[in-house]
């Protein structure tokens, strides 16, 4: 009985040491955070192994496994009709509401895109149906959630030009008759990278002002808009913060820009932006300036990094980390006039914190209005965990203050 008992304790130490993160007190539910994060990793722990092994690529592993977990099929309901179909060739899954309104009611319509780095996740994962489904039926809206293509296979541009085909094509005047929707109540969302193919679409489609119907408004759940800066406040203090760490961003944004990863650790020291490095134009170091666009209560007592001296490799072999269509904060400021009203989600304890709050100050300085919704004690990605088993509080607060600002403003 001895051997069981010790056993049973060594294991049940290993995996407290495996759970356990020192998390800042103001942060919902750490220790429900923390499993999270350990299962989290552990999926991504598998995926490196299995590269090591010559396996299989790592993303490839946490897609299986996800996708045995939590992708789900077109389960209509008595409240939501939903079907899984394609909008000029792109993936994508509509929920309608079936509602019995008046014979020509029209309905809100919502362009949503699912975060994932670029390279995880899809619009049918329970979380993102079950989100879909609460906006149809509070919005009375239909809600189309694209699966654009994801790394390894699809690198930038082609995840954004899904991304913008499919937009364009919900936006056609006979697409929106056959789904019943307003074309005056039309608006794009979606969450972290999802929240930057948003961001860099309803950029594009204002500056070239081709399609007769326009998004009314946009919004971006914890965005990530731009990585020329990876020490920027929320980045040096997040950094080893659940969900997302600050060394797995960089490696999605080379996942997205078919970047090696061995250039992380140049990403990491901003390397690429270091003063003797010319090929980032002074212009666009002015619109990541966060001594300039974040707040001070945001600053607190943070440092910017810039090395005196770099590496220029980053940038030439990533000439997309300048292209406004993955960057969206690069974008110039006769652009952003164009863009609709904003609604911008931050979480204090997120990397990307302040991405989202450098542009929602540059849409402000551009006339543009915007709503700031700032969680002190949401994470990365919370928004998503509204449901069991993983439903935090904050994630829940969030979800439905997004829903009804949706509601006020569409």
């Amino acid at each position: 009985m001895k051997p069981f008992v010790t056993a049973t304790l060594l294991l049940s130490v290993a995996a407290a040491y495996y759970i356990y993160l020192p998390l800042p007190n103001t942060v919902c539910e750490p220790w429900k955070l923390m499993i999270l994060d350990a299962v989290f990793r552990s999926f991504m722990h598998m995926g490196d192994l299995a590269h090591d092994l010559g396996l299989s690529h790592p993303i490839h592993v946490i897609n299986y496994i996800v996708s045995k977990v939590e992708v789900t099929g077109p389960q209509s309901s008595k409240t939501v009709q939903v079907t899984d179909t394609s909008f000029a060739g792109v993936q994508a899954r509509v929920f309608e509401p079936t509602t019995q309104e008046k014979e020509h009611h029209l309905k809100r319509g919502v362009v949503y895109f699912h975060g994932g780095g670029w390279a995880m996740g899809s619009g049918r994962m329970r979380s993102y149906d079950l989100l879909c489904r609460n906006m149809a039926e509070e919005l009375d809206a239909v809600i189309v959630s694209v699966d654009y293509s994801l790394a390894p296979e699809a690198h930038f541009p082609q995840p954004y030009y899904d991304a913008l085909k499919a937009a364009t094509f919900f936006l056609r005047p006979e697409v929106l008759v056959q789904y019943s929707v307003d074309p005056k109540r039309v608006a794009i969302s979606g969450d972290s990278s999802g929240g930057n193919l948003a961001a860099a679409v309803v950029q594009q489609m204002a500056a070239e002002n081709k399609t007769s119907t326009k998004f009314k408004v946009q919004a971006l759940i914890y965005p990530v808009l731009q990585a020329l800066d990876f020490n920027t406040p929320s980045y040096q203090q997040n950094g080893n913060t659940p969900i997302l760490y600050r060394s797995v961003m960089a490696r999605y944004w080379l996942e997205y820009l078919n970047g090696n990863t061995s250039l992380v650790p140049l990403l990491l020291a901003n390397n690429h932006t270091a003063l003797d490095q010319t090929g980032v134009p002074e212009a666009a170091r002015a619109k990541v300036d966060w001594t300039r666009l974040l707040p001070q209560a945001f600053q607190k007592d943070f440092q910017r990094v810039s090395p005196a001296q770099g590496s220029a490799q980053v940038v030439e072999e990533l000439p997309a980390l300048l292209d406004v269509r993955a960057a969206p904060l690069l974008a110039d400021e006769e652009v952003l006039r164009a863009v609709p009203p904003a609604y911008i989600m931050t979480c204090e304890h997120d990397v990307l914190r302040d991405d989202g709050l450098m542009y929602a100050q540059r849409l402000e300085e551009a006339g543009v209005a915007v709503t700031r919704d700032h969680y002190e004690d949401g994470f990365h990605g919370c928004m998503v965990f509204s449901f069991w088993p993983a439903k935090f509080t904050v994630g829940t607060r969030s979800m439905w203050n997004y829903i009804r600002w949706l509601e006020e403003h569409l």
